[in-house]
């Protein structure tokens, strides 16, 4: 079976005719379901929704009062659509700017297809310098903070594979602010003291052989250590 990529998703939702909404007949705006789990907490089984953003929508107007009514909240419904169907269902809102923050919107679209690119050359610029061996380029990927975090885990993998233990000491006393980041420069820092014989000095963490017993930068003891 193939799945399709959330990408591959809204290229083809965005190729859809937007719906109209079955009660104000206004078309209906393309919304990203976000990350968190809404109502019974399944999820929406699609990345994408549309939803009627009209202020004077029956659905909307009058569901501020009907939820007050029945349920003593101050909420009411916006009326959406799975795409491609003609399946109209109603999602909750707390405030006239409910989901609104998930709006596609035409900058978004943009943001995106940058960062593709952006990824798209970084990955480029990897494949090269992996084949060079350039790992001080790859280094410089990963310490730039403007690079997407997909290329810089990307560099922090392949380091491992070809960098020097030059590396090390760049890599090991860097913060990343990303988990995923960071424990892939601790796994490549490991392959690259595999390769070389080397390890960190428990004391002063300075480079220091493998099967070294005296830190020959601290001079403490580091047998068995």
């Amino acid at each position: 079976m193939n799945f399709e990529t959330k990408e591959q998703v809204l290229e083809r939702v965005m190729d859809m005719e937007k719906p109209l909404c079955p009660h104000c007949e206004e078309t209906m705006t393309l919304w990203e379901v976000p990350d968190i789990a809404m109502g019974d907490g399944l999820g929406w089984g699609t990345p994408y929704l549309f939803i009627c953003f009209n202020e004077k929508c029956s659905l909307y107007v009058q569901g501020w009062d009907n939820i007050l009514e029945t349920m003593a909240h101050k909420a009411s419904y916006r009326c959406m659509c799975y795409p491609g169907t003609k399946q109209f269902e109603c999602i909750p809102v707390f405030s006239p700017e409910g989901a609104k923050g998930q709006v596609v919107t035409d900058e978004v679209l943009i943001a995106r297809e940058n960062l593709k690119e952006s990824i798209k050359r970084g990955f480029s610029i990897l494949a090269d310098c992996y084949v060079s061996k350039d790992w001080v380029e790859v280094l410089k990927l990963l310490l730039d903070h403007t690079e997407p975090t997909k290329v810089r885990i990307k560099a922090a993998e392949m380091l491992g594979d070809i960098a020097d233990i030059d590396a090390v000491d760049t890599m090991g006393n860097t913060k990343f602010g990303n988990q995923i980041l960071s424990d892939r420069i601790i796994s490549s820092i490991s392959k690259i003291h595999a390769r070389n014989f080397t390890r960190s000095c428990p004391f002063c963490a300075e480079i220091i052989k493998q099967k070294a017993a005296i830190c020959k930068h601290c001079g403490k003891d580091v047998a068995g250590k």
